[in-house]
């Protein structure tokens, strides 16, 4: 029997990365040491004991095992408004905030929202692949917007004027992910003028915003603008800071209008995110700002720790680190991207993702996450790239 279609979109969809590239570890005979696994942007230390007892506890609830507001649990939605407002030091209220099923389903389900027949988003590149992969399965046109190794990989508001033609919305990230790249304030503040020119919204994913260091804070000043919420739209995961990403929570953060819609999307999406886990939460966004700071610290240890690494690589050049990634170019005598990333993973035990994963262009590029990596794994790394 002749196998049945299937939606031409899935079948547009990029393969999910990570697991392809561990598929070549299978081959890995273990000559090397153990395998180093980098390709995964995971915490590499546990959740905090209370957080672990809170969860615990809140699973065992019959009160959690019922549904619950569509937008999320009021406790949650009003911790996260006040962490928000005090790190940048604008007025957000527990209204602006709805909680989600973690943050790939953020952001497909603002695409979705924001995002009519034909019209398109614009996307950096390099970008992170399930923004593009939620992109094509949702048939919405995407605007590469090509970010430079010479400049840091900031996008360029300048050259994303002249391609705004049909966009709908702008996606930023910061730090972002693959490359780590801060985006300073200005150029932040400058997209969004261009949105507001172009009557496109912004979109800003901050997911590694609790990683950024204490000089970089607070990030940008969107909020500070009274009307925000007429076109800005905010991304939020607790997945990092507090280590909880088999959980799935995460939080968009937006205006009446936009929110109107999205209650619509998130009723159908998803009816409401897990609620344990954002009961526990409600209790941690307060109560674990402390150990969130250390952890910090931690992560700003561990880049150093790969700047120092990648210094011992001749013929190699770090183009960009921050938060949990490290964006390496290849020597110029290496193989492309995708086939010295197999052969890494298959001959020496190195998993990391090739540039190509992360859009058009990338060839020469190898991403690292090095956060679930301590800094003698990091130490590591030198022997298995020069081999």
């Amino acid at each position: 029997m002749a196998t049945l279609p299937l939606s031409p979109r899935i079948r547009a969809t990029q393969e999910p990365p990570i697991p392809s590239v561990r598929a070549w570890a299978a081959r890995y005979g273990g000559g090397a040491g153990p395998v180093l696994d980098l390709t995964q942007a995971v915490p590499g230390y546990p959740p905090h004991p209370d957080l672990l007892a809170k969860l615990a506890e809140a699973a065992g609830s019959r009160a959690t095992a019922s549904y619950g507001p569509i937008d999320g649990e009021p406790a949650l939605r009003s911790a996260l408004a006040a962490d928000m407002a005090r790190f940048y030091g604008a007025a957000i209220a527990t209204e602006d905030i709805a909680i989600t099923s973690g943050g790939n389903l953020a952001f497909t389900m603002a695409m979705t929202v924001l995002a009519g027949t034909g019209e398109a988003v614009m996307l950096p590149s390099p970008w992170y692949f399930n923004h593009r992969m939620a992109l094509t399965a949702l048939s919405i046109p995407c605007v590469p917007l090509e970010c430079r190794a010479e400049d840091g990989f900031i996008p360029d508001p300048d050259r994303a004027e002249a391609l705004m033609a049909g966009v709908r919305a702008i996606v930023l990230v910061t730090p972002n992910n693959p490359t780590g790249a801060v985006y300073p304030p200005d150029v932040i503040a400058r997209f969004a003028e261009l949105a507001r020119r172009h009557d496109a919204w912004l979109v800003l994913d901050e997911t590694y915003r609790d990683f950024l260091a204490p000089s970089q804070s607070p990030p940008h000043a969107l909020f500070a603008d009274p009307d925000w919420r007429d076109g800005f739209i905010h991304l939020y995961s607790f997945s990092k800071a507090y280590c909880v990403p088999g959980h799935r929570v995460a939080a968009i953060a937006s205006g009446a209008g936009f929110r109107g819609a999205l209650m619509k999307a998130l009723d159908t999406m998803q009816i409401c995110a897990p609620r344990a886990a954002q009961t526990a939460l409600a209790w941690g966004v307060e109560a674990l700002r402390d150990w969130r700071l250390a952890n910090r610290d931690l992560m700003a240890g561990r880049a150093e720790a790969f700047r120092r690494a990648a210094s011992q690589l001749p013929g190699w050049r770090l183009d960009a680190l921050g938060a949990y990634f490290a964006y390496l170019r290849l020597p110029e005598d290496a193989p492309d991207a995708v086939a010295m990333a197999e052969t890494l993973a298959v001959e020496r035990g190195l998993l990391g993702l090739p540039g190509p994963f992360f859009g058009p262009g990338q060839e020469r590029h190898l991403r690292l996450a090095f956060a679930n990596a301590e800094e003698g794994v990091i130490a590591q790394v030198p022997s298995r790239l020069m081999a």
